[in-house]
């Protein structure tokens, strides 16, 4: 068994097809990662206390942290899981802690999205912010800042980048698993 995909008690990580973790991640416990998923150096996904799942074709890009909460006596009443949709760009860097992100989004580099908050589809929330614990940030909407505040709706240009990004990780992906380079 690989060091870097571990169980947690009883639970292990359950992988998509062609599902990429660089051997410097972890990914640990009750967490499924679903297909052309690409977990980069450095990245820690730890679902111990609660479930971790992330959808199709999403990239969590170097350094960052995906957990969750726990039920108890100072917790919202069964803690939060972390949820993570489909072709969502994760900034290198970035902290997701028990929270919700819709399909389409990006986490800008650096950002930390807390417990109970919520992006949205085609969110996208800038480097460096903080998405305060249950924070809901609307549909195809730009937030930006600590605390993040809402800045302005995103133009149809920019939510097919989102959909870009995510392609181009899966094919950076590819590259790292198949070891042959794309066309250029």
């Amino acid at each position: 068994m690989s060091t870097n995909i571990r169980p947690y008690l009883d639970q292990m990580p359950k992988l998509g097809e062609r599902v990429y973790i660089d051997e410097s991640a972890r990914v640990i416990g009750d967490v499924v990662l679903g297909d052309d998923v690409g977990v980069w150096p450095f990245v820690v996904i730890r679902g111990d206390v609660n479930f971790i799942r992330i959808g199709d074709r999403t990239n969590v890009q170097d350094g960052t942290v995906i957990h969750v909460s726990h039920d108890g006596p100072h917790a919202k009443l069964g803690g939060f899981a972390t949820v993570i949709g489909s072709d969502v760009t994760i900034g290198h860097k970035a902290i997701i802690h028990a929270c919700k992100i819709a399909d389409a989004c990006l986490v800008g580099m650096g950002s930390c999205v807390l417990d109970g908050a919520v992006i949205q589809q085609h969110g996208f929330l800038g480097a460096g912010a903080l998405l305060p614990p249950g924070k809901v940030m609307g549909e195809g909407e730009m937030w930006l800042g600590a605390p993040a505040k809402f800045v302005r709706k995103l133009s149809d240009a920019e939510i097919d980048a989102l959909f870009y990004s995510a392609s181009h990780y899966v094919k950076l992906k590819d590259e790292y698993l198949t070891g042959v380079p794309r066309e250029r």
